[in-house]
């Protein structure tokens, strides 16, 4: 089982960025693939999340408007366009997989990839 996030960098406020969440080993067209992310000092927070059958998304309060997630038609890749970036933003993004449709619980998700860094920044 793998996911691989990518995408992240240093970007001014109000900046853009795609993040790339790359999965293989496990049948993800049946998963919930979620995003979240870990600033520092604070704990891990869902962002956002995509459901496998009728790709149904959910974002968190504070993304709303400004970041969109989407699946590769494929279904082996998961994007977050993330706009408008704010200070706030900067975090340790992570993409994680569910078999539980739509959930927004971090101890659901059975497989996690590995952070990507997101730094907003003037």
């Amino acid at each position: 089982v793998q996911l691989q996030a990518s995408g992240g960098g240093l970007v001014q406020p109000g900046g853009s960025l795609r993040l790339s969440c790359a999965m293989s080993g496990f049948p993800s067209d049946y998963y919930t693939i979620g995003w979240f992310r870990q600033a520092p000092g604070r704990e891990r927070e869902w962002v956002s999340c995509i459901t496998s059958n009728d790709g149904r998304t959910y974002y968190t309060d504070s993304v709303k408007g400004r970041f969109t997630i989407t699946r590769s038609s494929a279904k082996s890749t998961v994007y977050l366009q993330v706009n408008s970036l704010k200070p706030e933003d900067t975090a340790d993004y992570y993409c994680a997989a569910t078999i539980i449709d739509g959930s927004r619980d971090t101890a659901d998700y059975a497989y996690w990839g590995q952070g990507t860094q997101v730094t907003v920044s003037s």
